[in-house]
């Protein structure tokens, strides 16, 4: 008669897939902080200005003028005269929403005229506009 031979073999705890599983949870949880606070500008280089704060979070509506003075409307490229009606949208949406505007630093072409334009087709939407830039090193607090 044949006899089987088995051995015994010992329980083994494996923790290079334990470890991949909390690279992954840290992963997530970055990737997570990173997407809470919603800013829709564009990859610009923007001005330091000195008498900024820190935004809060409410509902925004993000305009960027770019260095070659191409406006766009939360990632999206729009014209000037669309601008308005977007935001009268968005208003209409949630009341509270504020209008942020980001310019790149420096540009090619002379951006003030898109601006100013920008600026008075905006101002009677009656919806709380602010200014977008890096904030200011300081060693006095508030």
């Amino acid at each position: 008669m044949l006899t089987l031979r088995r051995t015994h073999h010992e329980a083994r705890l494996e923790i290079m897939p334990l470890i991949d599983v909390i690279f992954l949870l840290l992963t997530f949880f970055i990737y997570a902080m990173v997407l809470m606070i919603r800013a829709d500008t564009l990859p610009v280089r923007m001005p330091v200005f000195a008498s900024g704060e820190p935004a809060r979070p409410v509902p925004a509506v993000t305009i960027t003028i770019d260095g070659m003075g191409a406006l766009y409307y939360d990632r999206a490229p729009i014209t000037l005269d669309d601008v308005p009606d977007r935001v009268r949208a968005a208003k209409a949406e949630n009341p509270a929403t504020v209008i942020y505007i980001a310019t790149e630093e420096e540009g090619s072409v002379d951006r003030l005229p898109t601006f100013l334009a920008l600026y008075d087709r905006l101002v009677p939407t009656g919806l709380d506009i602010k200014l977008v830039g890096q904030p200011a090193e300081r060693s006095d607090e508030r």
